[in-house]
């Protein structure tokens, strides 16, 4: 994989940018040990891009957690707004229509230029999204800078003191008053069938999604201000969450409501 080439949005989403084999030794180690084959290589992008196939690793499940995620956030969405992670599908071609028409603005963050530029030849000419290569554990954002932050389907990806580094990165970010959301995994109810047939194959190909079924992601969270909020919601028997952490803001206790 040394000679791999990837494409990079610019800073600003303006341009594609090719990068050098040897920037593939800068990708993450677990994206490159575990991740390869699914992001990674060029010929990922030909055969995940497409919208029947990420729902049917989803279990038909993609368009009823994407528009979950996306009427939480608000059909319309002002100010900034952050998408932290490409996934492959409709979602964020979705998510820049409803910041256009809130007269907002979007980033997105992936620490793989390849999906960056997979990622821009989806979006709308004039999406109002900038296109940033930037780890997820390790943003170089300011602090407090955006209104809404998106998680969707990346935590189960990463090891455990990378999801909290994530984390607190999401909550270093959001404004005072702010939302995150969170979209992944979690443990199944015990008559869900899938909650033995699936396991093996999460254990072969996605060797750190079976921690969310283990813990929940409200106990990696760090300690939110008073009067903060988390919820979370189940779907598909317990096999999928969404968390939503409101008045998202570092310090003191919050107030948690589980379905």
């Amino acid at each position: 994989m040394s000679d791999t080439t990837l494409f990079a949005d610019s800073p600003l989403g303006s341009s594609a940018t090719p990068l050098q084999g040897e920037d593939y030794h800068s990708v993450p180690h677990y994206l490159r040990a575990h991740y390869w084959w699914a992001y990674i290589h060029p010929y990922a992008l030909w055969i995940f891009e497409r919208q029947w196939l990420v729902s049917l690793i989803l279990w038909g499940n993609y368009a009823h957690l994407r528009d979950s995620a996306l009427a939480e956030l608000g059909e319309s969405l002002p100010g900034r707004t952050l998408q932290v992670a490409c996934v492959y599908g409709d979602l964020t071609s979705r998510l820049s229509r409803q910041v256009a028409s809130g007269d907002g603005a979007l980033d997105i963050v992936d620490v793989l230029p390849i999906q960056l530029g997979n990622l821009r030849a989806k979006l709308p000419i004039q999406a109002p999204a900038r296109l940033l290569a930037m780890d997820s554990s390790d943003m170089k954002l300011p602090n407090a800078s955006y209104d809404r932050v998106l998680v969707f389907f990346l935590l189960h990806e990463q090891p455990r003191h990378y999801r909290e580094r994530t984390l607190r990165e999401l909550f270093r970010v959001v404004k005072p008053g702010g939302k995150i959301l969170i979209v992944d995994y979690a443990k199944p109810a015990w008559w869900h069938p899938l909650r033995y047939l699936w396991r093996p194959v999460l254990a072969r190909l996605e060797p750190f999604a079976l921690e969310l079924w283990r813990e929940e992601i409200a106990d990696l969270l760090p300690p939110l201000q008073a009067g903060a909020t988390l919820q979370k919601q189940s779907f598909f028997g317990g096999l999928y969450q969404k968390v939503v952490v409101t008045g998202a803001r570092m310090g003191g206790k919050h107030h948690c409501l589980l379905d």
